[in-house]
């Protein structure tokens, strides 16, 4: 069962692109931050898909994609969750690299730089700290019991590589946690096949919960996600306060309840200058249907583009983005039936006409 999407970050993309494009000492650091960027959401989307077409339908698992939970002040942004009714919890770590990876005999990672090899962190020593704080994540909230004891979860890490990219192994350091992404389903049952049978046996009989047992325990884990939209991964010689700054983010208030976060565009002192002269409206989703940022015009049509469906205006045809707000761990989506858009939420299932683009 699917229980959690990937957050969108299509509008980060655009400012990204946006500041590379405008020239200046920003634009190569913005240029290699959307680079990146770009490259990991390919990754993520890439595993999700394999990912979702093996487990997002059966009842037996819950997937949850790209989560980010924070405790006792540290962080563990992660790419994939599984949980299974054995409450076995598969922590995905998704490394998405242009020419493949190299594991020594040290286990230090290090990636194709074109004419030579450069060092990376870990992502296996990355993911036991995704694990660390995902454990007390889930020690807070409602968990099964038998027999009055709480069942603890086990965790279990992979990282997982592009199908087509290259993985140079080691011959002493153990690198079986490294994996093609089309490879998950099959060490999944690698590890289970690999347990001895009696106690996987006793194992099951005492662990196994329903179905809906591990939904409740998922959709805890999910609504606890903190998402952190225009925030830039740091890169090699750039300075992430600097960027950041100039892709802050800026909040407001939804009818929900819940915060809609924006890049803004410029420099900080540049930003302070154009709020005072206008505000943002982009397209929100509620029932009331897209309006115009520029002139809140509500006539125009609803198009598709690069980073998704946008508003444009038939008054002062501005584009505007369209985008979803709903409760913690729900993603939102527009669906277009014909000359119809639908404003759908799987978590809340529901399903309503959100517009429709004139004749």
């Amino acid at each position: 069962m699917l229980i959690k999407q990937a957050d969108d970050y299509s509008h980060v993309l655009r400012a990204l692109e946006q500041k590379a494009n405008h020239g200046g000492p920003e634009a190569k650091r913005a240029s290699d931050e959307l680079r990146i960027r770009q490259a990991g959401l390919k990754g993520e989307k890439e595993s999700a898909y394999l990912i979702d077409f093996d487990y997002a339908r059966s009842a037996n698992w819950a997937v949850i994609h790209d989560l980010r939970v924070e405790h006792a002040g540290r962080t563990a942004q992660i790419d994939h969750v599984l949980i299974n009714r054995w409450m076995d919890v598969y922590v995905l770590e998704t490394k998405h690299t242009w020419s493949g990876i190299k594991i020594t005999d040290d286990g230090e990672f290090l990636r194709w730089a074109g004419r030579t090899y450069q060092g990376m962190p870990s992502p296996l020593q990355q993911n036991e700290r995704h694990i660390e704080v995902l454990r007390d994540v889930l020690a807070q909230v409602e968990l099964p019991s038998r027999l009055g004891v709480r069942i603890t979860p086990a965790f279990h890490s992979f990282v997982l590589v592009s199908s087509n990219a290259r993985v140079d192994r080691p011959k002493r350091f153990d690198a079986s946690r490294v994996i093609k992404t089309d490879q998950l389903k099959k060490a999944i049952w690698r590890d289970i096949d690999a347990e001895n049978p009696i106690f996987g046996l006793i194992k099951t009989a005492a662990k196994i919960v329903s179905s809906e047992t591990v939904e409740h325990v998922a959709r805890q884990l999910a609504n606890r996600h903190v998402p952190v939209i225009g925030k830039p991964v740091s890169t090699a010689g750039s300075s992430t306060e600097s960027l950041g700054s100039e892709l802050s983010a800026a909040t407001a208030t939804t009818r929900s309840g819940k915060l809609r976060i924006e890049p803004s565009l410029g420099s900080a002192a540049q930003e302070r200058g154009d709020n005072q002269k206008r505000e943002t409206h982009p397209a929100q989703a509620q029932t009331g249907g897209p309006s115009c940022k520029s002139c809140r015009g509500t006539g125009g049509s609803v198009l598709s583009g690069r980073y998704g469906y946008y508003f444009r205006c038939g008054q002062c045809e501005a584009n505007t983005a369209i985008r979803f707000t709903c409760q913690p761990g729900h993603s939102p989506r527009l669906r277009k039936d014909d000359n119809r858009f639908y404003h759908e939420c799987s978590g809340c299932r529901s399903s309503e006409l959100y517009f429709t683009n004139p004749a």
